[in-house]
């Protein structure tokens, strides 16, 4: 076994007295051991229950013969951190997730691993760890929150709100719309406990995106955080992870371009956060392989739209579980050969997750013959604006809003823009322009919730657009379009831009320009001047300097790139 290095034999007594220091046995150095990455903290909803689970996994483990040893991994949660310098802090958490899951299983001589993730940038900083490391290893999630409820205008029947209800109940106020006792009961009803917010966000999609990837077990995106199936779904994890030991099952047979394909295909029938984008090429690069926007693209032409799912919908993640959660869209997408359910999984083949599946509510997960769209949920667009592409949810765009042309409003930072947003000097038909918030000039990519949250409170979503270099929560809806690459950081045409310049927006078409001809964008390009570092110390400098962009999933750049 790996851990004999740290184990066995006369040279290992020092390690051995440590271990015991642990309250081992001499039994248990005969037995796998197996390693427990968890992110429980006391400062994220998502994870606040998660030694719960981390303890049902070692029960399994225990029950299969290893021996568990659970060590803590680091999350920001980005609903706290919206909205202020904390957000810059986010996705570079990504790539500290992998490193440190990295440093911790390389020094301690793991046989196995089990990680135990939940939101946005710890589910595929574990996958990235994952496929790194290349060790036999199992996903399960905290699972999400249920819904948060209140009564309809009329007083008559129960609404579901989530966080996203929040956001653009601060635009509401701020617009006169809803008084501040409004907004305050709101907030105590929005998230009623445990777990990961409860639309289609970013974790939830991360987490479903699992599933899909073959990495986890049938539920893992769905059953909510609060129910005991999701204590049972971790003590079968902690079960399996001896059984891919046994069979020495590692992550790169797993995560092959074929699981990508299924995930990527399952991503556009739910209708994920954009930031999937980010985190499926990441994790591919891991895995050895690229993925680009192209590729998003040709997906998403041929694999129709089943579910609106909260933002683009009512409906929130508890009620997919209850319709027949992932394997019941996999099934859909299975009918026309959509998906391979021959790749492999931790537990089988992925096709084994679809026997039984069954389609339980058609408005929540519509037939393939019947979708809400023909094309994806997330589209990739490119133009003079745009050369190395940006990325869309056009399942949260308004009809009208799918071809758009307006008046750029320039702002150089998320903060100036909400500003001009909540001060109501943002009218119908413009094009809100938030640049230097790409990995590297944010540092960091941003999520713009606040501003769109707060133009959906204005009532505006469906008459402005958004573009940015930064990056949208999965809770954003309306036409708000992100990753912008060359970001403006790297003298990319959205840099360029002044006030007025019109913006031309074809989501169906996936184009995007400003109506400028080659010879003005490269006078502009030779007179620009890249903004002074927003920040100049520390990790995020360091972040700055190492980050690849968004199109390449913002990922470091090899040593010696430039």
């Amino acid at each position: 076994m790996r851990s004999d290095a740290v184990n066995k034999g006369v040279a290992r007594a020092p390690h051995r007295s440590l271990f015991k220091a642990l309250g081992f046995i001499d039994e248990e150095f005969t037995r796998p051991l197996i390693g427990i990455a968890a992110a429980k903290s006391e400062i994220v909803p998502g994870h606040i229950h998660l030694d719960i689970l981390a303890k049902a996994a070692a029960d399994g483990v225990r029950l299969a013969g290893g021996v568990p040893v659970s060590f803590p991994v680091i999350g920001v949660c980005d609903g706290i951190a919206m909205g202020h310098e904390g957000m810059r802090y986010s996705l570079p958490t990504r790539e500290l997730i992998a490193d440190s899951i990295e440093c911790m299983v390389m020094a301690h001589g793991f046989d196995a691993l089990i990680f135990i993730p939940n939101c946005d940038k710890i589910v595929p900083g574990m996958l990235m760890a994952a496929a790194r490391l290349n060790l036999p290893a199992v996903f399960v999630s905290g699972g999400p929150m249920l819904a948060g409820r209140r009564r309809d205008s009329e007083g008559q029947k129960d609404s579901p709100i989530t966080l996203t209800t929040m956001f653009e109940a601060v635009g509401a106020v701020g617009a006169g719309n809803m008084s501040e006792a409004e907004l305050t009961a709101l907030e105590d009803a929005a998230c009623p406990g445990c777990g990961s917010c409860a639309g289609m966000f970013t974790a939830n999609s991360m987490n479903c995106v699992t599933e899909a990837l073959g990495m986890a077990l049938p539920g893992n995106g769905t059953i909510p955080a609060v129910m005991a199936e999701r204590q049972r779904l971790a003590k079968k994890t902690g079960i399996l992870a001896l059984e891919v030991l046994r069979k020495d099952l590692r992550p790169r047979s797993i995560l092959t371009r074929g699981a990508f394909m299924n995930a990527l295909a399952l991503d556009m029938a739910l209708g994920c956060s954009t930031n999937t984008a980010l985190h499926l090429p990441a994790i591919a690069c891991e895995a050895g392989f690229s993925l680009d926007l192209d590729l998003l693209n040709r997906v998403s032409a041929v694999t129709p739209n089943l579910c609106k799912l909260a933002p683009a919908g009512r409906a929130a993640v508890e009620d997919l579980h209850a319709a027949g959660g992932v394997p019941a869209v996999l099934a859909e997408l299975a009918k026309k050969r959509l998906i391979d359910p021959a790749a492999p999984t931790v537990y089988g083949m992925l096709g084994d997750a679809l026997k039984g599946a069954e389609n339980r509510n058609t408005e929540v997960i519509r037939p393939l013959e019947h979708p809400y769209s023909a094309t994806g949920g997330l589209a990739a667009l490119w133009g003079n604006l745009a050369p190395g592409g940006c990325v869309v949810k056009q399942s949260a765009v308004a009809p009208a809003m799918l071809k758009h042309e307006g008046p750029a409003r320039i702002f150089d930072s998320e903060e100036t823009a909400f500003d001009a947003i909540m001060g109501g000097k943002i009218v119908p038909g413009d094009v809100i322009v938030i640049r230097y918030e790409g990995p590297r000039g944010g540092p960091g990519m941003k999520e713009m919730l606040a501003p769109t949250a707060a133009l959906a409170g204005r009532g505006l979503d469906d008459k402005v657009a958004l573009i940015t270099d930064g990056r949208f929560s999965g809770a954003t809806k309306g036409a708000a379009i992100g990753h912008v690459s060359p970001e403006a950081a790297e003298g990319g045409p959205i840099a360029l831009l002044r006030e007025g310049d019109r913006i031309v927006i074809d989501i169906g078409g996936r184009s995007i320009n400003v109506g400028l001809d080659d010879g003005e964008l490269a006078r502009r390009k030779a007179a620009w001047k890249p903004l002074p570092p927003k920040v100049s110390s520390g990790y995020l400098a360091r972040y700055a300097r190492q980050v690849s962009s968004a199109a390449a999933g913002a990922v470091f750049k090899a040593p010696g790139a430039d």
